[in-house]
């Protein structure tokens, strides 16, 4: 009986791998077909975009900026200017409020219709990012990765995404620890759902994207819990 039960979890631990395996190989095919269409289709809108970023201000076309991804590893990721150049190092630093003055004439116009996010397809393509995923934090924005608690570490067993659940869920009206609750969500939801969960996700984007509601971030400060293992240094 004992060597029955034995086979029979080492049968059930097999097919979730498979399982596992087959869905993140569905995932990385909507991301690429996703990415690839999409960059085909902005191409000449995203060519428009960046001649009128130099017109209406100085500094370049692409901000790019260091981010965390899967299981914390660093990755560049790329999105239209918006701001005024190296913005996050004055005033409220990475948060931007209603009427922020570092926030450019176009860049304003970019925010509300999310239209600065067009270039993060290029990390879909590198397979830095997915189309569906968590967003992924600044990497000193939720302090040092080794020393979240695995309730936060988390949300970093998956790709980050253009969009996510909680993005469709309140976006920049939520803070950081209602985020990770439903980034972690998602990641269960994946295990669950597969892509089927991504493209209710897209769909809701959509309508999100449309209603122009929650584009300024919150300018309180992330609640982060650190494990306890952790070190704290003065």
């Amino acid at each position: 009986m004992r060597h029955w039960e034995r086979a029979n979890k080492i049968n059930v631990t097999m097919q979730t791998h498979e399982r596992e395996r087959t869905s993140r190989m569905l995932k990385r095919t909507l991301d690429i077909v996703l990415s690839v269409s999409l960059l085909i289709v902005l191409l000449p809108l995203m060519v428009i975009i960046a001649i009128l970023i130099k017109l209406d201000s100085r500094g370049p076309v692409c901000f790019i900026q260091e981010r965390l991804g899967k299981d914390g590893v660093p990755f560049r990721m790329y999105k239209f200017r918006t701001m005024q150049e190296a913005a996050e190092k004055v005033g409220t630093g990475l948060c931007s409020y209603e009427n922020d003055p570092r926030i450019t004439r176009l860049g304003r116009w970019l925010r509300l219709v999310s239209v600065d996010e067009f270039p993060q397809l290029l990390n879909v393509i590198r397979g830095q990012m997915s189309i569906v995923g968590p967003r992924p934090p600044v990497t000193y924005e939720l302090g040092n990765y080794n020393d979240l608690s695995s309730r936060n570490r988390l949300r970093f067993r998956v790709k980050p995404g253009i969009t996510g659940l909680a993005q469709v869920s309140g976006r920049n009206a939520l803070d950081w620890n209602t985020k990770i609750a439903f980034d972690n969500n998602y990641v269960a939801l994946t295990r669950q759902y597969g892509i089927a969960i991504d493209i209710k996700i897209l769909l809701l984007t959509v309508w999100v994207v449309a209603s122009m509601q929650n584009v300024v971030e919150r300018a309180n400060e992330p609640m982060i819990e650190t494990s306890p293992t952790s070190k704290q240094t003065n």
